[in-house]
């Protein structure tokens, strides 16, 4: 298979699984609590851990402009987390605003580690052959 055809594929598939992932927890925090996942870690641990696979995920697959994402995430977060006061049975709390931006910042942030680490492995390949 072409090497720029699997980039493309693995690409579509990185933000189809972004913007999923996006969606469910829009859902589970807009949502009805009943329907919502709980994990046992705790409401921190659970938020925590869902936006740091959100932040994970956008930052494979939106490799270029990484700032601005960041920027929109934050804002987004921002914009789920003031919705809640019209959530029946939900609730805005700054506490979760810190987290879930705090953790999708650090997904972002591993995210362009690891890409940045593949790119290093790529040069130093193609300097040894």
């Amino acid at each position: 298979m072409n090497r720029d055809i699997l980039i493309s594929m693995t690409t579509t598939i990185l933000k189809s699984l972004a913007w999923l992932l996006a969606a469910a927890v829009t859902f589970a925090t807009l949502g009805p609590p009943s329907l919502r996942p709980q994990f046992g870690l705790g409401q921190d641990g659970e938020h925590a851990l869902a936006f740091i696979l959100i932040g994970l995920a956008f930052g494979l697959a939106y490799t270029s402009n990484r700032l601005l994402i960041s920027a929109i995430s934050v804002v987004m977060i921002g914009v789920i987390e003031i919705l809640q006061l019209w959530a029946p049975g939900r609730h805005a709390r700054f506490e979760d605003f810190v987290v879930d931006a705090l953790a999708a910042c650090v997904g972002l942030a591993v995210a362009a580690g690891l890409d940045r680490a593949v790119q290093r492995s790529r040069r130093a390949n193609a300097n040894a052959s």
